[in-house]
């Protein structure tokens, strides 16, 4: 049965996925009975201007580096190498919600105005929303949020104590009709969004559940590369009296932040956290949020004055995560509640928790990349090497990146193979925008002489090796 499903998946051909990242299972990935990733086949429209509405470095690479298309004002297709870029950063997150608790569900785009009026949203919500009729008259509206349909879920099931404690999240698209989208997928209308929600008991549970998402964000931007800072926030529309927004510095944030310079060495939680430990999370988080940290709106000048002289830092800041504790605000109103084990029912305590990829990957372009184009984390990036093929037609040097591509794979690498005829500084300048890792370069003179030319994207560094010295090499760099 396991082999059937293997050879089933295998026959997708280009891109195919490892069944780990459909169903939980541990199988490699293969190449083997598909057609090799070769970039003559590949969907990758890159461009050589750049265009004139793309205001930011990561609008201008996105759209240069062929990864989406504009559809209308803050709407955009994902193209095939920004769908891989945005699988692997699903898949992290996917990875640390399940090693928190969090259990995934999967809940529609479209909801019913009725929920929101129980809340008292709906008419409170603003201009954002996206509010239509269906056919039968009724008001619908494209979700911006899914706080009410979460907790309708869970008060239709949940009647219990026992059950608790629960946090439920789906990664699922949302709209929000912003007056002015920009910057590309930064501040775009229709977005992806991992939303988590937490249900517990009283306000200590819940508190102990906002805090295994806290260190669980630490953990998640760790792993995409990006340094994480959790700042006091405002709770906006979404409401409650705790809030934190995991913020990026960058030159092009959308607003300043303030931090203690202590933050930019602080040790993210390790692997081996303990998410069944309270104390052991509340210590984190205490950790976290000692040092002074802030966004604008929530900026104290008096406690900024008294961190001393130096060791404060003031910053653009790029929002890539927000966390919310709001009590009883949704549980109370859409009567969501739970015997206890004192025999009486109690409104639930719940928390939402945000993360958006797509907007994730403009953050973490801000964040590396050079002149030449996007240099990708090893995390997240479309493909692990690119083999640049020098004389496309040369026999011993088609041969010899058949061989590089093939033992690659065999050892666990994505690859995207160069086999154009296009001239070589334009194959250079493609791999370098698109920004993968490893280069490996073969041509002529190298194959008669038995090596190939290994590049490093982020540094540039380039060196001679043979071709098994490479395959070594960069299987190394993979290994598990």
């Amino acid at each position: 049965m396991m082999k059937s499903l293997f050879n089933l998946v295998s026959s997708f051909g280009p891109g195919n996925v490892r069944l780990s990242d459909r169903q939980g299972w541990i199988v490699p990935k293969t190449h083997c009975c598909g057609f090799p990733m070769r970039l003559s086949r590949y969907f990758l429209p890159l461009l050589k201007e750049t265009p004139k509405e793309a205001e930011i470095i990561s609008h201008r690479l996105m759209l240069r580096a062929g990864m989406i298309r504009q559809q209308s004002a803050g709407i955009y297709s994902m193209l095939p190498l920004g769908l891989k870029v945005l699988n692997k950063v699903n898949q992290i997150i996917r990875e640390e919600q399940n090693r928190s608790g969090a259990v995934e569900i999967l809940m529609p785009t479209i909801q019913s105005a009725d929920l929101w009026r129980e809340s008292g949203r709906y008419d409170d919500y603003g201009k954002e929303m996206l509010r239509i009729k269906d056919r039968h008259g009724r008001d619908m509206l494209f979700g911006p949020t899914n706080e009410e349909m979460v907790t309708d879920i869970f008060r239709s099931y949940v009647r219990s104590y026992r059950d608790l404690p629960l946090n439920l999240y789906h990664i699922q698209w949302k709209f929000r009709d912003e007056v002015r989208p920009r910057f590309g997928v930064m501040r775009g209308r229709e977005f992806l969004m991992k939303d988590a929600y937490s249900f517990d008991l009283d306000e200590a549970g819940a508190r102990a559940a906002y805090n295994r998402m806290f260190v669980a964000y630490l953990r998640t931007f760790a792993r995409l590369g990006l340094k994480a800072i959790p700042m006091r926030a405002d709770t906006g529309p979404i409401g409650g009296d705790m809030s934190h927004e995991f913020i990026i510095l960058a030159d092009t944030g959308e607003s300043q932040v303030f931090c203690h310079k202590d933050y930019v060495d602080m040790a993210v939680p390790g692997a081996d956290v303990d998410f069944r430990n309270d104390g052991e999370l509340a210590d984190i988080v205490t950790r976290w949020t000692t040092p002074y940290a802030a966004t604008e709106e929530m900026h104290d000048e008096a406690q900024w004055a008294q961190i001393g002289e130096g060791n404060g830092l003031s910053a653009r800041g790029i929002e890539v995560g927000h966390i919310f504790y709001f009590g009883t605000k949704y549980s109370e109103p859409m009567n969501a509640r739970v015997m206890g084990p004192d025999g009486k029912e109690h409104f639930v305590h719940m928390g939402s928790y945000g993360i958006g990829p797509t907007r994730l990957l403009a953050a973490i372009i801000e964040a590396f990349h050079d002149d030449a184009g996007i240099v990708w984390p090893k995390a997240v990036a479309p493909f692990d090497a690119g083999i640049i093929n020098m004389k496309v037609g040369d026999s011993a040097v088609d041969r010899v990146c058949d061989e590089l591509y093939a033992q690659l794979t065999a050892r666990g690498l994505d690859v995207l193979y160069d086999d154009t005829d296009n001239r070589a500084g334009a194959k250079f300048a493609a791999l370098d925008l698109i920004g993968l890792p490893w280069q490996v370069i073969a041509g002529p003179r190298g194959v008669g002489e038995g090596t190939v030319e290994l590049k490093r994207r982020s540094d540039g560094e380039r060196m001679v090796l043979s071709v098994e010295e490479a395959i070594n090499r960069l299987a190394g760099e993979y290994a598990a």
